[in-house]
């Protein structure tokens, strides 16, 4: 007897159906239920106290997203073969799996020069291996190499599942309702020109929704500014455990998270070595917590302070401007450290955190969001749109930051906080 699909119920969707039984072994296997230790936001929830979700929701509702966009192209005589439909689902279910602790927080703070979507590109070729050969069509049309086009834009691109779920599915758990937008009208207006998705020029409006939504939320939340404090805090502790753990000091860690402190390790070596993927892929956000939980106590002043404030929200009030800090600026805060806790001055400037975060909605970069007109032509959403500039969402907005110890003594010439 034939295994029958799997019916999931989700917060945001309702009920879910998993159409392909054969997905449990991809489900079950531990490199993807990892996803669901793996915080969806990151720090959010200390400011948005229900953003408790994980990667493991995003990707069953990306996945069911993708079922009815493509359910959707087929009723319009687009051929998809089962084949695809399978690899597209499959594609987009593990798009995130390469997502190490905290996702997007602790990126680059573990292993240097490696993105996610690389590693999620290594992990899927070895998951592979061992499914004999079930993902050579996921594969393809993840890393774009597959002849309809269209399938890796529903995957990735300024208008695919990802984005969609992620707005609807953030929206949901934070509350902020800016993120809300029409999915199921968008994928019914989705088709395909000359191999590529497109928008028929009904859906603008629902499009145009979709950007200003996605710019909200980075304002509202990816980009929040106690977000940044916290997320930046926790980098800031990683580093500095890291750089005592290289001069041989003795910090107590979890052994999955025990290589990434004691080896500096880079792109290069992860790519190479399948022990270093099989480490990463046993370390989800529980090592990062209980490692901060214990250090603590540790004899480190900075790391234990650090590691105390993150704990008990005692969070750095942070500053943010059009224009960057300058060097005065940033050297009169890390003396202020320095004087307050008593620490030297390469010390002290484990408190003072400084960097620039920029805001993109939408991109005309590669293959933007094409809107299709009952005349058979094609343009760019940002040029189509006649309700909104939306070409000026197109621009990055920078915004430079200074953030340390709220109970330091207020900056000198220190303008209005973000």
């Amino acid at each position: 007897m034939a295994a029958r699909p799997k019916l999931l119920n989700d917060p945001v969707y309702g009920f879910i159906q998993v159409r392909h039984a054969d997905f449990t072994a991809i489900f079950d296997h531990p490199w993807v239920q990892r996803l669901r230790r793996i915080s969806q936001l990151g720090l959010s929830h200390l400011v948005y106290p229900g953003a408790v979700h994980n990667r493991f929701h995003h990707a069953l509702g990306a996945m069911f997203l993708m079922q009815e966009a493509l359910d959707s192209l087929r009723e319009k005589g687009i051929v998809i073969t089962e084949d695809e439909f399978r690899g597209a689902c499959l594609a987009i279910l593990l798009h995130d799996v390469g997502h190490g602790p905290f996702s997007h927080a602790l990126e680059h703070s573990l292993v240097r020069g490696v993105h996610h979507e690389e590693v999620s590109t290594l992990i899927m070729t070895r998951l592979n291996e061992e499914m004999n050969g079930m993902l050579d069509t996921a594969i393809e049309i993840f890393n774009d190499h597959h002849p309809k086009g269209f399938l890796h834009d529903l995957v990735s691109s300024q208008l695919d599942m990802d984005r969609m779920d992620y707005l609807r599915r953030d929206s949901f758990f934070t509350g902020v309702s800016e993120g809300m937008i029409s999915s199921e009208r968008i994928i019914r207006m989705l088709n395909v020109h000359d191999g590529r998705l497109v928008v028929e020029e009904k859906g603008i409006y629902s499009i145009e929704k979709f950007i200003i939504s996605r710019r909200l939320m980075y304002w509202q939340v990816y980009l929040h500014k106690t977000v940044l404090a916290a997320e930046w805090m926790m980098m800031g502790i990683l580093d500095r455990a890291r750089t005592l753990a290289l001069r041989g000091e003795d910090v107590w860690t979890t052994p999955s998270l025990r290589p990434f402190l004691y080896d500096d390790l880079d792109r290069a070596r992860f790519m190479a070595d399948p022990e270093v993927l099989a480490a990463f892929c046993a370390l989800d956000d529980n090592d990062v917590m209980c490692c901060i939980k214990a250090w603590q106590d540790h004899p480190d002043t900075v790391l234990s302070e650090l590691c105390r404030r993150l704990t008990q929200r005692r969070l750095f009030k942070i500053e943010l401007r059009d224009a960057p800090f300058d060097q005065g600026d940033i050297a009169e805060r890390i003396d202020a450290a320095g004087r307050h806790f008593g620490l030297d001055t390469d010390d002290a400037a484990c408190f003072v955190l400084h960097d620039r975060i920029d805001n993109r909605a939408y991109s005309t970069a590669s293959h933007g969001i094409q809107m299709l007109y009952k005349d058979g032509s094609v343009r760019d959403v940002a040029s189509a749109s006649d309700h909104l500039n939306l070409s000026a969402l197109s621009v990055p907005v920078e915004r430079h930051f200074l953030a340390y110890p709220k109970e330091l003594p207020p900056r000198p010439g220190a303008g209005i906080t973000g």
